[in-house]
């Protein structure tokens, strides 16, 4: 633990904020402004710089990707015999929306959520964006090295049964086909181009729903890159209210 933030979090604007997190994940944070911004939801926002309302949502675009990143590589070691298949379909779980949700109320994360009086019942994803706007926190304060040991050694490992997880069957693709059928929706799952060659070739899936485009996402698999696009497509859904959150 560096000297110079436990003198920072004595001396803070916000002890009560630096005191939670050094109780849930045992550190004191080095830039409190950060993880003030990464709890303070959209429909807290107050303060508008060059007419952008300052909330998480940048925090949230970062942290979703160094989440991924860090899980991405804990699987890719912890599974060394699996393949890109499994990988992806494991790291779904670990990452959805749902998982999310359930982890940030699980560490205590929610309780330190600022949103207005109906924000939480307006958008159900608020504890899983103020979790990955918290991982973006984390990262810009303390570097990939330290995130990612944190998110293994104080969320994965404490906080997620691997084994169970494995016969937890998430299948966004099949959820995302389930919907649209219901809702005598159109979708296509349109193969948009590759990139590289031999073992380095990537594969791009669209997901096409009523002549729109929803998201879209690499892969080294056709498979694996439509689970991909399958999840960020119903992630934005759930956020929209359109649809169920998965288990």
């Amino acid at each position: 633990m560096s000297l110079t933030d436990t003198v920072k979090a004595l001396f803070s604007s916000d002890k009560e904020l630096s005191q939670s997190l050094k109780n849930i994940f045992g550190f004191y944070p080095g830039n409190i402004f950060l993880y003030q911004l990464a709890f303070k939801h959209k429909s807290a926002a107050d303060q508008t710089i060059n007419g952008y309302k300052v909330s998480n949502e940048r925090l949230e675009y970062l942290g979703d990707a160094i989440l991924g990143a860090a899980v991405a590589d804990f699987l890719f070691k912890k599974f060394p015999y699996k393949n890109e298949g499994f990988l992806t379909e494991m790291r779904s779980k670990i990452v959805s929306r749902a998982s999310l949700n359930k982890l940030s109320q699980k560490l205590g994360l929610d309780k330190l959520v600022n949103f207005s009086s109906d924000g939480r019942s307006k958008f159900r994803s608020v504890n899983g964006d103020a979790f990955e706007a918290f991982i973006g926190a984390l990262y810009l304060d303390k570097g990939f090295r330290f995130t990612r040991k944190i998110i293994i050694t104080r969320i994965i490992e404490l906080h997620i049964d691997m084994e169970n997880l494995e016969r937890v069957d998430v299948n966004f693709k099949s959820k995302l086909i389930e919907w649209v059928q219901k809702e005598r929706r159109q979708i296509d799952f349109s193969l948009k181009g590759e990139v590289g060659e031999g073992y380095d070739k990537m594969y791009e899936v669209e997901i096409i729903i009523d002549e729109e485009v929803h998201s879209s996402a690499k892969d080294f698999s056709i498979k694996g890159a439509e689970q991909l696009a399958a999840e960020r497509t119903w992630k934005k859904l759930e956020g929209n209210g359109l649809v169920n959150q998965i288990a």
